[in-house]
């Protein structure tokens, strides 16, 4: 945590020594000690060398026994240590929506906090969608989001041909893993997030930004080079304090070393999705900038990696899920199996494959938190009409993830099924109910507010597209019935969706 500016910090010190609470209105915030041992809880509060790498435990820390508090007071936890800003984490959706609406570029809004986020920086840039605030980050949304937009994606004079180059690269690897695998052999164990990974990465560099590498150098070559260099951010951001940018590192250990040259394929890669512009290829043709490709590099090494990030773990998570629950899936089967078009029109017509994706996103969000900062002291208001002042410099973690599984906010009172299943049956529910109980209940699966995430569509369609046709040509089955997180960036089945493909009744992928 940043040291506060000297006056503030002076001025703020006797009340943090007194262990007074910062913040005023009808919802006050519990505050946590820096130091609880023999208390049982998972671990220290904050990020350090030996924690860094399970992050949900540190925010599940923040609520160690949380729930003997009455309600707002246990879903709003604070941690203020003399000499440094506050610190608030919260899990209640109100006040998440509250403050990720009021999060933007005016005077007085919430910035997304940087200090999570300064390994991405390094690896991607300053001037981008995830880490530019204020001015800077207006000007990115302008200049890099139209492509994303649903009104381009989706343009019905050329949606049929982009989807339908979609489909055919799905298509493709599915047929080569059928091949593989033919009907009456036995069921082929395998681990389908590595499969994931190349074929999102396939899609966005070859179908979207319209370049021609081979799926087998993808998926040998820029894969495990993407993944080196978004571990090494992880590990980056927590320890690397100083700030050294990755170039200036002596190459002196065969970590940075390989890490070096996966920075180096990274590039190469951005190389080749900036080529195909001056050709119109791909998505190029519905993007009329004049801004020049210096100005769009940082945000298209941010989209390649949230190809292996965000995009994948939607997809491995909604597979791990379904292999774990075959009356969903069977269900889902019957609903697909005749859909060879995923058109606007058709995904909105598969209702049951709308709420797997949806309570996908709900239990297990990709993002699992949202950063944010106070530029101001500010008071927030919820739709329940509470409010809350966070002082000027205070640090939020918007906890989506523990948000979306506890049962105050989606459990069997509130949906009619535990927040801790998988039940895509509880959205079914959600959309019979009145309109104000359907506008209360988000999973902000893709943010919320003006910085939400601008793939969302592009995700979307993906993420529909290669579950749809994974699950009309195999029966999944999961090796471990225990479906654990992992996190890092984003978050994963910490299985990596291991699980036996069994070969279904021949059917066409696609025509």
């Amino acid at each position: 945590m940043p040291l506060m500016p000297l006056f503030r910090r002076l001025k703020r010190l006797p009340s943090q020594l007194l262990r007074r609470n910062p913040f005023q209105g009808d919802i006050l915030p519990r505050r946590i000690p820096l130091l609880a041992p023999f208390s049982g809880r998972p671990t220290l509060p904050f990020p350090h060398p030996w924690n860094y790498r399970e992050p949900l435990r540190i925010l599940e820390t923040f609520y160690w026994n949380a729930d003997a508090d009455p309600i707002p007071q246990r879903h709003n936890r604070y941690l203020d240590v003399p000499g440094f800003p506050p610190v608030l984490v919260t899990r209640d959706p109100l006040v998440i929506r509250a403050i990720a609406t009021d999060t933007g570029d005016k005077p007085g809004q919430f910035d997304r906090d940087t200090m999570p986020t300064q390994g991405i920086a390094r690896a991607t840039g300053t001037d981008t969608l995830l880490y530019a605030n204020g001015s800077e980050w207006k000007k990115q949304k302008k200049l890099s989001t139209p492509p994303f937009a649903r009104t381009t994606l989706f343009q019905p004079e050329y949606f049929h041909d982009f989807e339908a180059t979609f489909r055919h690269t799905v298509s493709q690897r599915l047929e080569t893993m059928d091949r593989n695998h033919p009907a009456g052999s036995p069921p082929l164990r395998i681990r389908l997030e590595d499969e994931i990974k190349a074929v999102m990465l396939e899609m966005l560099v070859n179908n979207f930004f319209g370049a021609d590498i081979p799926y087998e150098r993808i998926r040998n070559h820029y894969v495990p080079a993407l993944e080196r260099v978004i571990g090494h951010i992880v590990s980056d951001t927590v320890i690397n304090k100083v700030g050294i940018p990755l170039h200036c590192m002596p190459g002196l250990t065969r970590g940075i070393a390989q890490t070096k040259a996966a920075q180096a394929a990274f590039e190469d890669l951005t190389n080749i999705a900036l080529a195909q512009r001056p050709h119109a290829r791909g998505l190029w043709k519905q993007f009329e900038s004049e801004a020049p490709d210096v100005a769009l590099r940082s945000n298209i090494r941010v989209f390649l990696a949230g190809a292996l990030e965000a995009t994948t773990s939607y997809a491995s998570w909604a597979l791990a899920h379904l292999a774990r629950h075959p009356e969903a899936q069977e269900r889902l089967f019957a609903e697909i199996k005749d859909i060879n078009d995923y058109s606007p029109q058709t995904l909105d017509q598969a209702k049951y494959l709308g709420h797997v994706l949806n309570e996908t996103l709900r239990l297990s969000p990709s993002l699992y938190f949202f950063p944010r900062r106070a530029t101001a002291d500010t008071w927030i208001e919820t739709t329940a009409k509470q409010r809350m002042l966070i002082p000027d410099g205070t640090h939020i973690l918007l906890d989506v993830w523990n948000a979306n599984h506890h049962e105050d906010h989606w459990g069997v009172g509130v949906t009619g099924y535990p927040a801790r299943d998988f039940a895509p049956e509880r959205w079914e529910k959600i959309a019979s109910g009145d309109r104000a109980s359907q506008d209360r209940l988000l999973h902000f699966g893709f943010g919320h507010g003006p910085r939400f995430c601008p793939g969302k569509h592009l995700g979307q369609l993906e993420v529909a597209l290669v579950v749809g046709a994974v699950v009309k040509l195999f029966r999944l089955t999961a090796i471990n019935p225990d479906n654990q997180p992992r996190a890092g960036v984003s978050t994963k089945p910490r299985d990596a969706v291991e699980v036996e493909l069994h070969r279904r009744t021949p059917l066409p992928i696609a025509p």
